[in-house]
């Protein structure tokens, strides 16, 4: 288990599987049959696979701009720092070229990522040889620290696509799972933080019936507000986490990572109010004909609390859920849940 909360490690692999499907490749299948004990051994298997299969293929390199003295032209001349090398009797050349390099942002973090795992306890001695044998290719990348990475703005193109997985895994060591001491020394925490888990959730989801269920439409989709005149400057964005469509019905599913899934007022446990707002707010402003044909889920993570839930509710004319997944079952009883959803409402 992940301390603190209720989620088999093997589950973990499941769900990062189905949020970057390019796991279910034959050189990860290894990992499929393992059991791993900490969540750092799972995850340093992963990224030791992942980056084998990228060292095969050729780490990412792109342009990078140099400036150096040389004994002949290349690139741009450089007229004003070549005049000074003159003056100073040096017989140099100053030149401004571009060169592929394997010392980039990408590269950067796996590097840094290599590097932490190597001094986790928790992670197996024949994981660190693989670790330590695939750091030698990274010679020429410098170290990044994780505090200067700009996650959001890292882009991939068509040159780099397989680096999208093992970013993601990168992302979670990175910034789920460590903190420092007050002696200023970097550890790694046992658990995935709530913010990093909750966004694997919302993609194991979304990729679990894209995976199965091909005669679906199964997508993160925006909805525009339904408005009678006015326009839509300042309503914030509706953005569901999974969207599922089939003949002329659609569930929107908000999936919910959370400590606690019940609020508390006056010594009673109520769902959530705003989250109940939020689904409501979306099936409505969807089912702009009021057919009912658009029914909304709230799919609470259940990792620790005993509190299950599978209500429903006709609110307006159309159903809403509030359900828990457990995802400390079997992952095949966890399949057996979310095909269930699709059965009762499809």
């Amino acid at each position: 288990m992940i301390e603190g909360k209720g989620i088999r490690i093997k589950n973990i692999y499941y769900m990062l599987c189905y949020a970057y499907q390019t796991l279910w490749q034959s050189n990860y299948q290894g990992v499929g049959t393992e059991e791993f004990e900490h969540i750092h051994d799972l995850l340093a298997a992963i990224l030791g696979r992942g980056i084998a299969r990228q060292i095969k293929q050729g780490l990412y390199r792109e342009y990078v701009s140099k400036a150096e003295n040389l004994t002949v032209i290349r690139g741009k001349l450089q007229i004003t720092e070549s005049m000074q090398n003159l003056i100073q009797h040096r017989q140099m050349l100053s030149c401004e070229y571009d060169e592929l390099s394997e010392n980039n942002i990408w590269n950067q973090i796996l590097k840094t990522t290599l590097l932490l795992l190597l001094k986790q306890e928790t992670v197996r001695r024949q994981q660190k040889i693989v670790l330590k044998k695939e750091l030698l290719f990274f010679a020429d990348v410098e170290e990044i620290a994780p505090s200067a990475i700009l996650w959001d703005q890292i882009r991939f193109c068509r040159n780099n696509q397989s680096y999208r997985m093992l970013i993601g895994v990168c992302n979670l060591i990175l910034e789920g799972m460590i903190f420092t001491t007050e002696q200023g020394e970097v550890k790694m925490a046992s658990f995935l933080d709530e913010q990093r888990m909750s966004r694997l959730y919302e993609k194991f989801i979304l990729g679990y019936y894209q995976y199965h269920h091909s005669e679906l439409k199964a997508y993160a989709r925006q909805i525009a507000w339904d408005l009678q005149d006015g326009q839509a400057d300042f309503l914030p964005v509706m953005q569901t986490d999974i969207t599922l469509q089939k003949g002329g019905k659609t569930l929107i599913i908000d999936a919910k990572y959370y400590a606690d899934m019940m609020q508390t007022r006056f010594e009673a446990q109520t769902i959530h109010s705003q989250h109940l707002y939020q689904i409501f707010a979306y099936v409505k402003n969807l089912d702009r004909g009021h057919t009912g044909n658009v029914g909304g889920m709230i799919l609470y993570a259940q990792t620790g609390e005993e509190v299950q839930l599978k209500q429903g509710y006709s609110i307006g004319g159309n159903p809403i859920w509030v359900r828990t997944l457990d995802l400390n079952l079997p992952f095949s009883e966890i399949a057996g849940q979310l095909e269930g959803i699709l059965e009762e409402f499809f």
